[in-house]
């Protein structure tokens, strides 16, 4: 009997996820699991917490950037960044990770999400912006939990958002670790 209370015990307590630079990251967000999370930094500058939701958790960046179904990259900003900043640094890290010719064939998508980006005209600190990988729509772009744009369609462009952070190149070698939950337990 007694094992049983403890049991119900602890099954029920919350699941609090992650704690990224004071950012509470939860366990799950939209039906999707925390696969992992992490610090975005820029010289000594904390920039934005970042958490990667996928249906089920995946070790290998290559399984996380090809998942199938839903996915979510949520990023909360922790100072203010210019829109153009931000999504000129996106646009230069997709660069970084993919070929001329795949570069070049996701050229207008890559367009589409710097406007939708100038649109909103700085990533204000405290800010929620959420990529999302929705199947039969597209990558839906949120701001404060509100759709930013239409969504911009190809699971290939999707793919080059994921390798921001998954990449070969990524932005931050310890972020794309603790993406993949390499780094569960260390203080971010």
């Amino acid at each position: 009997m007694v094992f049983r209370v403890l049991l119900l015990f602890f099954i029920a307590l919350p699941s609090f996820g992650a704690e990224v630079a004071g950012v509470t990251i939860p366990d799950t967000d939209q039906q999707l699991v925390l696969n992992g999370a992490g610090l975005r930094k820029r010289a000594f500058f904390q920039v934005y917490a970042i958490g990667l939701y996928l249906s089920q958790k995946k070790t290998s960046a290559v399984d996380a950037i090809n998942a199938a179904g839903p996915k979510r990259v949520a990023l909360h900003m922790l100072r203010d960044v210019d829109a153009d900043q931000l999504s000129g640094a996106l646009a230069d890290s997709i660069r970084d990770n993919l070929s001329e010719s795949e570069v070049k064939a996701l050229e207008p998508r890559v367009k589409q999400l710097v406007a939708i980006m100038a649109d909103m005209r700085e990533a204000r600190k405290g800010m929620r912006i959420t990529l999302d990988w929705l199947p039969a729509a597209g990558t839906q772009v949120t701001v404060e939990g509100k759709p930013a744009g239409a969504p911009i369609p190809g699971d290939d462009f999707y793919r080059a958002l994921l390798k921001i952070w998954l990449g070969d190149k990524p932005v931050q070698d310890d972020l794309k670790r603790a993406l993949l939950g390499e780094m569960r337990g260390e203080k971010q």
